[in-house]
């Protein structure tokens, strides 16, 4: 039995006072830009389907007995009310949160390698093809309940860059850091999270080596720049399974990893699923 499965059979132990939440609720629910909002959808004995913005959402059902969407929320969302298109949720009219607002940090970083701040035309094809294989993949929905949504930390280190941080390269501002940074040392196993299927391990311009889990309900996590692979595309791996391990391959200064997390196709703070979220 997992230990997610042993902390919700636990909370369904104790009497819940009203308006009390979920297990998942409490752990998950920081409605900001790069978070996640955890929506009530009522106990109807069907699994009800969610959708934000034409993307599937994530289903479960909490501790308490209630179904809940567990939505992901772009880091470029502005503040104010979201809401949820549902079937399946009699009784429940248009589900909806409030995206708060969130302030990130600066980071500036030097690089030598120039073409990794301004690619050539015959890189940013690559770039662009690149690109391509990941949003697929990160748009992937399967129906399978992923095993646990309270993750293991893929290596045990310092977490180092944060995700969200506006990002200057030779001082020119590129995208917001969209995961975690994990500073250990070259040759560092990774390990999953979560079961789940990989669905890419590949070599990328930017990233280096990188693989891609799908654990599920949309929930995907990335690994990038690693030294060596130890799973190929289609393998199903286990929870604490090792997957590859720490490089600096890629747009890299030096050895870490950079672990994303994707919920309905937006890249959210890994952190939440960690237990190690800063408001």
């Amino acid at each position: 039995m997992t230990r997610y499965t042993l902390l919700v059979a636990a909370a369904l132990l104790f009497p819940l006072s009203a308006g009390a939440q979920g297990y998942i609720s409490r752990m998950l629910n920081h409605p900001v830009p790069g978070g996640v909002a955890v929506v009530p959808l009522g106990d109807s004995s069907q699994m009800p389907r969610a959708y934000h913005d034409d993307n599937r959402v994530m289903v479960l059902r909490d501790s308490d007995g209630q179904w809940i969407a567990v939505v992901g929320i772009d880091l470029k969302t502005t503040a104010g009310r979201q809401v949820l298109k549902v079937d399946g949720a009699p009784g429940v009219q248009q589900p909806a949160f409030v995206v708060g607002s969130k302030s990130y940090k600066e980071q500036h970083i030097k690089l030598k390698n120039k073409s990794q701040v301004n690619p050539d035309p015959e890189q940013t094809r690559r770039y662009e093809r690149e690109y391509k294989e990941q949003i697929a993949a990160y748009a992937s929905f399967r129906e399978v309940i992923p095993s646990n949504v309270m993750l293991d930390k893929p290596v045990d280190g310092r977490l180092s860059s944060p995700f969200g941080l506006r990002r200057f390269f030779n001082g020119e501002e590129r995208n917001a850091h969209s995961g975690l940074d994990f500073a250990v040392g070259l040759g560092t196993p990774i390990k999953a999270p979560a079961d789940g299927v990989v669905t890419i391990v590949a070599d990328y311009f930017f990233n280096g080596k990188t693989v891609f889990v799908d654990h599920g309900q949309g929930f995907i996590t990335m690994y990038c720049h690693l030294s060596s692979f130890q799973v190929k595309a289609g393998d199903t791996v286990t929870r604490g399974q090792s997957i590859g391990k720490v490089g600096a391959t890629g747009r890299a200064t030096g050895p870490h990893l950079h672990w994303n997390v994707s919920l309905n196709n937006a890249r959210v703070d890994p952190a939440i699923f960690i237990n190690a979220f800063k408001p």
